[in-house]
């Protein structure tokens, strides 16, 4: 955990999905405390002309949008943890991507230990074995 999906504006460029993939991996584990060995991060790109806000195209005014999603297990990162990551994150996409609509966001996803898992197990589970084996 956690789990990164951002999403851009614009054609795949592959220098920069690497710097967004990197950098945004880093300010998460650093800001939201998560361990980078355990971050997936998921890269994508969405044709300006087929992404809208206030009912325009992107095309239309040529700048540019991110979405970032980010998962992390409920419980785990205080309010202000997020709120700084919120404002953390904006200005590195800002920066990195340039020319941003100010409706582009972030949405950090709590989602409960026994919804989400990897390697096929819950992260309630996983705490679970964890406990039992350390007793």
């Amino acid at each position: 955990m956690p789990g990164i999906v951002l999403t851009v504006s614009g054609k795949p460029d592959a220098a920069l999905t690497n710097r967004l993939a990197a950098d945004i991996a880093d300010l998460t584990c650093k800001v939201l405390k998560k361990e980078l060995s355990r971050t997936s991060v998921l890269v994508r790109y969405q044709p300006p002309e087929q992404w809208f806000i206030a009912g325009r195209a992107l095309a239309e005014d040529g700048g540019h949008a991110f979405k970032l999603e980010v998962t992390i297990t409920d419980e785990t990162n205080t309010k202000a943890e997020k709120a700084t990551y919120h404002a953390e994150a904006f200005a590195l996409l800002s920066r990195l991507i340039g020319n941003l609509h100010p409706h582009s966001n972030i949405h950090v996803i709590d989602c409960r230990a026994s919804a989400y898992g990897y390697a096929g197990v819950t992260q309630e589970e996983h705490r679970f074995r964890a406990s039992a084996v350390a007793a």
